[in-house]
């Protein structure tokens, strides 16, 4: 006889291999920064996942959140930063240095 816990165990396993088969491993997105905004402007992560900003243009830009949650700082010509999104939500965020560059992230 079986007990509760092998019950348990069992519902676990099985939890733990759904969750793989449906790639809930973490993903690194790309966003170029180039010709003065980022591309894409909007892109949909889920929470763990980590976005990579890419400078594209000869100078440099930032990648700010009007939360303050995150702040890349100044990212030089040919350079890159990157930030892992922990939790839900919608974060939009601009470029310090040339403000009319926009973008958002939606966390799911």
């Amino acid at each position: 006889m079986i007990g509760y816990s092998h019950y348990r165990i069992a519902a676990a396993a099985v939890i733990l291999l759904v969750g793989l088969a449906t790639g809930a491993e973490p993903v690194t997105h790309t966003v170029a920064i180039e010709g003065t905004r980022f591309d894409p402007e909007m892109l949909t992560v889920k929470a763990g996942d980590t976005v990579v900003w890419i400078n594209k243009d000869p100078f440099p830009h930032t990648a700010t959140a009007q939360t303050g949650a995150f702040d890349s700082k100044s990212i030089g010509s040919d350079k890159s930063w990157k930030y892992t999104l922990r939790k839900k939500g919608v974060l939009t965020y601009f470029c310090r240095l040339h403000p009319t560059m926009k973008g958002t992230l939606h966390v799911e």
